[in-house]
């Protein structure tokens, strides 16, 4: 014998995932993206420390050039300024990659170094 209670709770568990399925997979989203922003800044920035020591060394740059493509990715872009003996580099590239490719922000970040004699 089943109460009346039980007969007007049916379904209700159903009607409860479907609200909070939604939910789930839009933090999950969230949580996704700020990790792959999160990573793409951690490279920028390693990318902009490889490339100031690799100026303030005396490499070329297409050996500056290619350390910071090795450090942060293909798609970074590399900018550097000389402000007398000492050198500023700019990286940055694009957040998104794979399921993030439409995602418009940008990483970027700079280093200083002093250029060695």
């Amino acid at each position: 014998m089943r109460s009346a209670r039980a007969a007007d709770d049916r379904g209700a568990v159903t009607a409860e995932l479907a609200v909070g399925l939604p939910v789930v997979v839009l933090v999950l989203l969230a949580v996704l993206t700020v990790s792959a922003a999160s990573s793409a800044q951690l490279r920028v920035l390693d990318a902009a420390r490889a490339g100031a020591r690799a100026v303030a060394i005396g490499q070329d740059d297409a050996a500056v050039r290619s350390v910071v493509e090795r450090v942060g990715g293909a798609s970074a872009e590399l900018r550097v300024q000389h402000d007398g003996e000492w050198v500023v580099v700019h990286v940055s590239r694009p957040v998104g990659g794979g399921w993030f490719s439409r995602v418009p922000w940008q990483a970027s970040g700079e280093a200083t170094a002093w250029v060695e004699p």
